[in-house]
């Protein structure tokens, strides 16, 4: 008996009709640094640019879209997770003031259908187009046996690069700066399992139609991930740190940009209704609620308080509502911390309840 590749549940046929359709996408984010096209061994970057700087330092980051994937499959829209997996990657060396120079994707699934990967595909280089961030290169696996038919996981790279002297973080952190909040679209691509959870016990469809949200369930939860990439490298040198608001919370992410002795004092916020829907429909503790979703608030940046309105404007501008949500002070200890401390030992708290929960 002779056993082929594609009787082993791998069509490599699928494989290369797949790239074709995602061909043009991808070569929409090349930009004149990028040499050569697509199908290559190895994406290659004219680093020239480089050269420019006085002590480049690069910055890189990996991520996923976690299992908001299962949401996309359910629902067989896969165009959207594309600009999760952007948002989670790139964003993430956007706080440290960093310009994205080039990102990477891996697809792993079951079974290789054209059409769906390239719809993943189209929706990362869509997103990647709009922050001008070359897709550089990409991996499609096919994985008959360990993962369904149906099924599939991305996950993406970015690596960008910012100077020395310039780096943003905690150790720009000054008693008496702002706080400012930037919305988010929704959920973003954190707390799902939560969220899965939450809807299985209580017996919902993604198909729901949920009057407070003028949706179905499941198309709110597949909104995108908002990309903050352009305003905060125009908002970079008036910042001192930015706070990508992703897994573990609010709380717990801004902490890790308080050095030690200072508490970043959030006040309260309007939460979007799909916060209240999860919580009120779970029961969910408020603990885990700030331990796990972003609640309304995708991205923080902190800044001089003479820089506050300015920062707020440039925010809307890019219509990305915004809005002064708290201060920087002096931790005195007085008090007991709703929030988090930080692992320089530097904290959040958060003050009062919010407004829509």
């Amino acid at each position: 008996m002779k056993i082929t590749y594609s009787q082993a549940g791998v069509d490599t046929r699928a494989g290369d009709r797949a790239v074709e359709l995602m061909k043009s996408a991808v070569a929409s984010t090349h930009n004149t640094n990028v040499i050569g096209g697509v199908g290559g061994f190895a994406g290659l970057l004219d680093a020239s640019e480089l050269l420019k700087y006085g002590k480049p330092l690069l910055a890189t980051s990996t991520d996923g879209v976690g299992t908001k994937v299962a949401i996309a499959q359910a629902l067989d829209i896969h165009d959207t997770i594309g600009q999760d997996l952007v948002g989670m990657v790139v964003d993430d060396i956007v706080v440290v003031g960093a310009k994205p120079l080039l990102m990477t994707d891996y697809i792993a699934c079951g079974k290789v259908v054209p059409e769906r990967i390239a719809d993943i595909v189209r929706g990362i280089a869509t997103a990647c187009a709009s922050i001008n961030t070359p897709l550089l290169g990409g991996e499609t696996a096919e994985h008959p046996g360990l993962l369904g038919e149906e099924e599939y996981d991305v996950a993406g790279a970015a690596t960008g690069v910012v100077e020395a002297d310039s780096v943003l973080g905690p150790e720009r952190v000054r008693e008496g700066d702002a706080i400012i909040a930037m919305a988010s679209s929704g959920i973003h691509s954190n707390g799902y399992s939560l969220v899965r959870k939450v809807l299985e016990v209580a017996g919902w469809s993604y198909e729901k139609h949920v009057d407070d949200l003028g949706t179905t369930i499941g198309q709110e939860l597949l909104v995108p991930t908002r990309l903050y990439t352009n305003v905060c490298l125009e908002m970079a040198d008036r910042a001192h740190a930015f706070c990508h608001v992703t897994g573990g919370g609010l709380a717990a992410n801004l902490a890790r940009v308080m050095p030690a002795g200072l508490l970043a004092e959030v006040s309260r916020w309007e939460v979007p209704p799909i916060f209240k829907v999860i919580a009120d429909l779970g029961g969910v503790p408020t603990a885990d609620l700030e331990g796990t979703l972003n609640l309304g608030i995708g991205m923080l940046a902190v800044v001089p308080a003479e820089h506050a309105q300015a920062t707020i404007d440039a925010s809307v501008a890019a219509g990305i509502p915004a809005w002064d949500a708290g201060v920087v002070r002096t931790d005195d200890g007085g008090e007991a911390l709703r929030g988090a401390k930080g692992v320089d030992g530097g904290g959040v708290h958060l003050t009062g309840t919010y407004t829509g929960l």
